[in-house]
């Protein structure tokens, strides 16, 4: 039997093996890079309470994508500055070798903000904020919210989308140019809700958090839905469009020609790509869903970051799936029998041999008739990608071999047991999961 090592917490629904650093808050991954063979994801972070309010990035590195290292905080919102409400989400670009995060800046509980820029190491470890922004609030009434940066690159130039729109209106994107990272040319919007296909497969007041890249030879577009509701607001998930980048006179224009969900479950939003030479990879942002406001204040931390997928294209269709490094978490073989309680910490589930509906559920050991549905599936007929499952503490991912992911959330307690329910009792096999000693 290989020793199981998973990072210890007081609550068991933490996600030990995610990367998360153990109190505050976390949402959306930011500045996700490879630079001298190390992964980088840095993402908006509260260490001081599970709370979104004084948004600063932490940051984690990796060689491997599997074993997670916590690094210095990287960005601080600075009393005074335009980013003294916080440091919201954004990118990081080489530029000519000295990696500079791209990110908004808020300065005050209204939302607005303008472009920063702040300078770093190779390490990542050290950052340096620029002073003044690269670009502001557009004026337009059209327009009561821009943010999230995403720099990409079109026909040798570099350019900028930020995800827009009105808080009681419509979304849109816009797109700068920005050869010169510190001089923003405006040029307009890259894609509207005009658009019929991008109003009806993305319908929402703001886009936010857009990511643009190449997959597989086809230029893919992501958004994530912000929705006025009443005096507050939903996150709404996450579409996928695939479509035509133009380089046009007036600057990059996109054309979707297909969308769809990226991920279906509750609690997935504002993800951000990593484009290498040979893949795309994903990580998203899991929300608590289902945790009350208390439990959450008790618990001393909230959010965290998916484990990390790979995007392809399969017949005109975005699919994701997890990465193939995440098998190195694998520790001990699991045989779960059909209807019968067990105890994991984290497990995944290898649903290849499945038939039939099939569900996962959360039941207090000492109380066999306090049980929660996680979630349940069927698997596709024709599989895209491996059908697993994957869970982590609270934080359930899975791939039912269609092209959705879905990511949920459920919350174990001391003495919580997981059930697998499977139409013809037939046993589902898996594998516990841990990762190396002194690793996050």
């Amino acid at each position: 039997m290989v020793a199981v090592v998973r990072r210890e917490h007081p609550d068991p629904a933490f996600p030990g093996l995610h990367g998360r650093p153990d109190r505050g808050w976390v949402n959306d991954p930011n500045g996700c890079s490879y630079v001298d063979g190390c992964y980088h994801v840095f993402f908006q972070h509260n260490p001081e309470r599970p709370v979104h309010e004084a948004i600063k990035w932490g940051h984690i590195s990796s060689t491997d994508l599997v074993h997670w290292q916590p690094e210095p905080i990287a960005l601080v919102n600075r009393p005074g500055e335009l980013d003294a409400y916080g440091c919201w989400s954004g990118c990081v670009v080489d530029d000519t070798g000295v990696p500079i995060a791209v990110y908004s800046g808020v300065v005050d509980d209204g939302g607005r903000s303008q472009v920063l820029l702040a300078r770093g190491d190779r390490r990542m470890q050290t950052w340096v904020a620029e002073q003044g922004s690269v670009t502001g609030m557009p004026d337009d009434p059209a327009i009561t919210d821009v943010r999230d940066p995403f720099v990409f690159e079109l026909a040798g130039h570099r350019y900028a989308v930020q995800g827009a729109g009105h808080r009681h209106g419509q979304p849109q994107l816009l797109v700068y140019g920005c050869d010169d990272l510190r001089a923003w040319v405006p040029l307009g919007a890259l894609l509207t809700a005009a658009d019929p296909l991008a109003a009806t497969a993305a319908p929402a007041n703001i886009w936010e958090c857009p990511n643009l890249m190449r997959v597989d030879g086809r230029w893919v577009l992501l958004v994530s839905l912000w929705r006025q509701v009443g005096g507050g607001f939903s996150l709404d998930g996450v579409r996928w469009f695939i479509g035509d980048l133009a380089d046009t006179v007036a600057g990059p224009r996109f054309t979707p020609v297909a969308a769809g969900e990226l991920d279906s479950g509750p609690s997935f939003y504002a993800p951000q790509v990593l484009t290498l030479d040979d893949r795309v990879l994903l990580w998203g942002w899991s929300r608590e869903d289902g945790r009350s406001a208390t439990d959450v204040e008790a618990a001393g931390w909230a959010g965290v970051l998916t484990f990390v997928r790979e995007l392809f294209v399969a017949d005109g269709v975005l699919v994701s799936q997890p990465a193939p490094e995440l098998r190195l978490l694998r520790r001990a073989g699991l045989e779960v029998t059909a209807g019968e309680p067990f105890e994991a910490a984290a497990f995944e589930l290898d649903l290849a041999d499945g038939a039939g509906p099939m569900s996962l559920w959360l039941i207090e050991h000492a109380d066999p008739g306090d049980e929660v549905l996680v979630a349940e599936w069927q698997l596709a007929a024709t599989p895209l990608v491996e059908p697993r499952v994957l869970v982590d503490g609270s934080i359930v991912e899975i791939f039912d071999g269609g092209a959705v992911a879905r990511t949920v959330r459920a919350y174990p307690t001391a003495s919580s047991r997981w059930v697998v329910r499977t139409t013809g009792g037939f046993p589902v096999r898996g594998w516990l999961l841990g990762s190396a000693p002194g690793s996050v």
